[in-house]
């Protein structure tokens, strides 16, 4: 039996009927579709949507990057197990979502993209917005987005449909290759009508697997953690994609082995667990980082080994260091060297602590103890950081994180991905539950957060869920505010205002850049941006937007008004002015380097100091082998 349709339409349909299953629990895999139309899908999948409201529902984007990010948030609040399709015209709004695909990509995170594409017939040739490439006919601007995509098919004829939708499932479903997947569609094809497969329509599930370790590779890995004195566990975002918090603090329980977190592993065990030592690497505490320095054993669960957690290759110092990379992609697995345990988080870490069980294996109280101490120590610090001893003074900016840290219970999302919010969050948050600390660090794009919280309160709408914004960030990609007005989703923006890019701006002073062009003032004579601080009233723009505002300007002010958004069933921002971009944020300073190239001449001080500071960070980098 047959069913004549579209191709837009076969795919609407196709898509409705997909969904994962993973320890028993079943959902749709693409729950909704974002789209901003024009003349490359109107036609097609604008009409497909319409036809098919019933069965896939829409939302209206502002902007075809903010799509995907918010598709990439409700992924990674989904676990990775649902996500959202994006459908765009051709041009402008294809090649505005390379950005989005890419973080999806770096992250791991699935999201589907739909753009349209020029005629496959080529009856009309060149169309408004193509790109003629001289050399080869079969390229468009949607080649952009193979580089950036884990799987790429360009649909020229509608039966090629069908093998190109089925891979396109295997890949979102697949938690080694899931990233961005992009079906470029023909404006052509996408109208165009076939006789379709009825099997083509039937419910299909995508088990999510849950692989196992290899029995040597198991073995091998419990002999060497228990042949180390001072082992620590670094836990990447692979523990959460898995769901194996809880088979995480169980293992550490077990042995007492200290637990570390990258920006995504983050909350993997709660702050107050006894063995979490919070952040590591150059945003990370003092804690975690003075036991990687000294640790005869790092054992990554679920990480890729940036630059940031390994500090440009400087932070596991000891001599002789081993790595034991559990993660479920062997490409991952083999990284610095390490020895690699190449299965599913969870089932390898339940596998390790009753291997380890066997052996009554624990590491010393005296290692412990040490660590124990040090937590302590760190935590006073953050105290100190968030303290106000003045609350009708303006607030740092780890103030402000204090007064949220204050209010926040178990059930709140913290959103951030750009500036100097990612630094502060890391050393200094309290993550309370497995999914509360949300930063989006492996792109680390600014725009982010804003179409994040979107997607992350439409995946779990009984939560709070801030996203944390600084002026930068806000002034890249605010529009996804009117969506969220649009549709009364009751996200919180709680937008610091610092008149800079803190962040660069701090960077470029230790490089010798002296924050050349990171302050937002007006230009002085000398060509430099040094004058008066910008009269923008960012509060006003939001306001301006649809959303409601709460402005603060002293500490007091602030923890109302927080407690007022948080309590709010409408969209809320709560608006504060911090310390100048030129000042410090009042965070303890990085515990670790990272690796940013100082100018090798120059006659400025400050660049020739920063390199002679440069060089001695330099000369202590090692490469494991």
């Amino acid at each position: 039996m047959t069913t004549r349709l579209t191709v837009a339409q076969a795919l609407v349909r196709f898509l409705a009927a997909q969904y994962t299953e993973r320890d028993g629990v079943r959902q749709r895999l693409i729950s909704a579709t974002w789209g901003i139309f024009g003349h490359g899908n109107v036609a097609g999948l604008g009409q497909a949507l319409v036809e098919y409201a019933d069965d896939m529902p829409y939302h209206q984007g502002r902007n075809e990057q903010s799509m995907v990010h918010a598709a990439v948030g409700y992924a990674r609040q989904s676990n990775r197990l649902s996500t959202h399709a994006v459908t765009t015209s051709i041009g402008p709004g294809a090649t505005n979502l390379v950005t989005g695909a890419a973080l999806a990509t770096i992250n791991h995170l699935p999201v589907l993209l739909l753009p349209g594409d020029t005629f496959a017939t080529r009856v009309a040739d060149p169309v408004l917005q193509q790109l003629e490439v001289p050399y080869a006919g079969d390229i468009s601007v949607n080649d952009c987005l193979r580089p950036v995509s884990k799987y790429f098919d360009r649909v020229t004829r509608p039966e090629a449909l069908i093998p190109a939708a089925l891979q396109a499932m295997r890949v979102l479903t697949d938690p080694v290759e899931t990233g961005a997947v992009t079906l470029a569609l023909p404006q052509d094809v996408q109208a165009e009508a076939h006789d379709w497969p009825d099997e083509f329509f039937a419910v299909r599930t995508w088990t999510v697997r849950r692989p196992g370790a290899d029995p040597t590779e198991l073995a091998e890995a419990v002999q060497t953690i228990r042949a180390a004195r001072r082992p620590l566990v670094v836990a990447g975002g692979g523990v959460h994609h898995s769901r194996a918090e809880e088979a995480l603090a169980e293992f550490a329980s077990a042995t007492g082995i200290p637990v570390a977190s990258t920006q995504a592993g983050k909350g993997s065990l709660r702050h107050d667990h006894p063995q979490d030592v919070g952040g590591v690497g150059h945003t990370g505490t003092a804690t975690a980082n003075e036991l990687a320095r000294q640790a005869d054993l790092v054992i990554g669960v679920g990480t890729r080994w940036t630059d940031f957690t390994t500090a440009s290759g400087t932070l596991f110092a000891a001599d002789g260091v081993r790595f034991l990379n559990l993660n479920i992609a062997p490409y991952d697995g083999h990284k610095l060297a390490g020895a690699p345990l190449v299965a599913d988080a969870r089932s390898a870490l339940q596998e390790l602590t009753g291997a380890l069980q066997l052996h009554a294996h624990r590491v010393t109280g005296a290692y412990v103890d040490e660590y124990t101490l040090d937590k302590e120590r760190w935590e006073q610090r953050v105290d100190a950081c968030y303290e106000a001893d003045e609350p009708d003074i303006r607030p740092t900016q780890p103030q402000v994180l204090g007064a949220l840290d204050a209010l926040v219970d178990e059930s709140d999302v913290v959103i951030n991905a750009a500036g100097s919010l990612p630094g502060d969050l890391h050393k200094l948050w309290r993550a309370r539950s497995r999914d509360q600390y949300h930063l989006e660090y492996g792109y680390s794009c600014m725009g982010y957060e804003i179409p994040a919280a979107i997607g992350v309160k439409m995946a779990a709408p009984d939560r709070n869920v801030w996203a944390l914004v600084g002026d930068g960030t806000y002034l890249m990609m605010p529009t996804e505010i009117v969506t969220a007005v649009q549709e009364g989703i009751a996200i919180k923006l709680l937008l610091i205002q610092n008149h800079g890019y803190a962040s660069i701006g701090g960077l470029s002073e230790t490089v010798g850049g002296e924050r050349f062009g990171t302050a937002y003032r007006y230009q002085s004579d000398d060509g430099t941006y040094t004058g008066a601080p910008l009269p923008v009233d960012l509060a006003a723009n939001v306001a301006s937007l649809g959303m409601r505002v709460l402005r603060a300007k002293t500490v007091r002010d602030l923890r109302a008004a927080l407690e007022e958004a948080r309590a709010a069933d409408t969209p809320t921002c709560v608006y504060v002015e911090t310390e100048t971009a030129d000042t410090v944020s009042g965070a303890p300073p990085a515990q670790a380097w990272w690796d940013v190239p100082v100018a090798e001449t120059a006659t400025r001080p400050s660049a020739v100091k920063a390199r002679e500071l440069y060089e001695r960070h330099v000369s202590t980098r090692r490469r494991h082998l």
